[in-house]
């Protein structure tokens, strides 16, 4: 009998301590997002999420995973968000970072109990899908929600230009842009090997950001056959896809742009790991960034993409 005891105990010590251990782990993982966070928020931010919870300043220093907790609570959302939707000052003064932050950690509040998620089907058309808990699950990593965050804010400023390639006539300048698929692609076979990872993960990023918050734009906007099956060769696919509406192609295609990414980084990085998320997690970061995009940005007029 006192080794039966013995052993119980041991085995209970033990659960206590891997729980224990999980707790801080957590706690370490909010705390490097957090402080990824206040990276990107400016003064004016700061000062703002201040005056939203007196206090909050001296206990960031400390804890910066505490700004998690912010950036989902009610207040601050109805500051820059408000309800029924109206021009806010305070967003004018805040960064598109703390925007979007504030946008994706309140969408994930509210779907974190509901059951079904709005599924874009066309232009204008969402139907309730039963994938709330599987989309909550998703977004109960704070490394997820702070990946959907940086992907949005880095097309507040879009990045664009020319480069020269050689061709069977010689050198020729072509333009691109980040914002079209088919002009970002044409970058691969201008830059180093070593290089490509960041034009793959670009158009992963793209795939997902046409699809997420402009899938309504994106559906107007076909593919020629040629730019179809130009972009299908990338990840090795045939024409057989190319037939495809745009956002049913993107949707197929950037999953496979971030295996790309990943297959292309000379050793695996934790940045790496979580592009290797996003590919298999691609259709539930789609939907909140639809949920985001239709309760948030666009119904106070989207001032920071140029689509609406």
């Amino acid at each position: 009998m006192g080794v039966r005891v013995s052993i119980g105990v041991e085995t209970l010590m033990a659960d206590v301590g891997r729980e224990r251990e999980t707790r801080r782990q957590d706690e370490r993982d909010r705390d490097a997002v957090g402080r990824r966070y206040l990276a990107h928020f400016t003064e004016s931010d700061r000062r703002f999420l201040a005056a939203a919870r007196p206090g909050v300043a001296e206990l960031l220093g400390r804890r910066p995973g505490v700004v998690l907790d912010l950036l989902g609570s009610e207040e601050v959302a109805a500051a820059l968000f408000p309800r029924p939707p109206q021009p806010s000052d305070a967003l004018a003064m805040v960064s598109p970072a703390l925007a979007f932050a504030v946008a994706v950690h309140r969408a994930a509040e509210e779907q974190s109990g509901s059951l079904y998620v709005p599924e874009w089907v066309g232009p204008r058309q969402r139907v309730p899908v039963f994938a709330g808990p599987e989309l909550a699950a998703f977004l109960a990593e704070p490394w997820h929600r702070l990946f959907l965050v940086e992907l949005l804010a880095s097309y507040a400023r879009v990045a664009s230009g020319s480069y020269l390639t050689r061709t069977a006539h010689g050198w020729r300048r072509r333009r691109y842009s980040e914002l079209d698929p088919v002009q970002l692609a044409g970058l691969l076979h201008a830059v180093s090997p070593v290089e490509q990872a960041g034009v793959y993960r670009r158009l992963g990023d793209l795939a997902l950001f046409l699809t997420g918050v402009f899938p309504d734009h994106t559906a107007t906007r076909a593919f020629r056959p040629l730019d179809a099956q130009r972009l299908l060769r990338l990840v090795g696919e045939s024409h057989e896809h190319a037939d495809r509406g745009a956002v049913d192609l993107l949707q197929w295609l950037g999953p496979r742009w971030y295996r790309q990414a990943v297959a292309h980084v000379p050793f695996v990085t934790a940045d790496a790991r979580i592009l290797q998320t996003m590919a298999d997690q691609f259709v539930n970061a789609r939907r909140i960034l639809t949920v985001v995009a239709d309760r948030y940005l666009f119904p106070v007029g989207n001032p920071w993409f140029p689509w609406n």
